[in-house]
């Protein structure tokens, strides 16, 4: 009989070096860009949402669907005006672009068409985020995924990207 355990893992080295030479971002550098994309939102949308009064219905439970949605619709317009240009042609936010990362395909290290990033990487967690309960425990298991050694968020995931150093 042979001495070899067949439940035994695989021992080959399954990992694969990138041919692109493409750097993986640091968490410190997603985290920074995030802040810094965050940052800017709220400078944006909360003076307005406190000049309309939304702020304060929003905050007394009184606001209506149809004003939540108005709102996350001008918020995703918003993104897209401050953001699109840089993410269509380089791969990169505002705060991407200020600590040196870019998001590409983690197929082929290119960056992604606008639309595909916008509807495959921030659409989907935009809406799952709004789920009472569901959402602020998406939004915790999507960052903490930030901690694998692939270093890719469950959007990353979703989208098929990467965040890479930008070179």
């Amino acid at each position: 009989m042979a001495d070899t355990d067949p439940y035994a893992p695989p021992s080959a080295d399954i990992e694969v070096d990138d041919p692109t030479g493409l750097d993986l971002a640091s968490r410190g550098a997603r985290l920074g860009g995030a802040l810094i994309d965050g940052f800017l939102a709220l400078i944006l949308m909360m003076p307005l949402m406190y000049l309309t009064g939304y702020w304060d219905r929003a905050v007394a439970g009184e606001e209506s669907n149809i004003e939540m949605v108005a709102w996350i619709s001008l918020g995703a317009f918003s993104y897209l005006l401050f953001h699109g240009y840089l993410l269509a042609k380089y791969g990169q936010t505002i705060g991407k672009r200020v600590v040196g990362t870019r998001i590409v395909s983690v197929h082929d290290s290119k960056i992604l068409p606008l639309w595909k990033v916008f509807a495959a990487r921030y659409l989907p967690v935009t809406l799952i985020s709004m789920v009472p309960f569901v959402g602020g425990l998406f939004g915790l298991v999507n960052a903490l995924f930030i901690f694998r050694r692939d270093k890719r968020c469950v959007h990353d995931h979703i989208a098929g990207t990467r965040v890479v150093v930008a070179r």
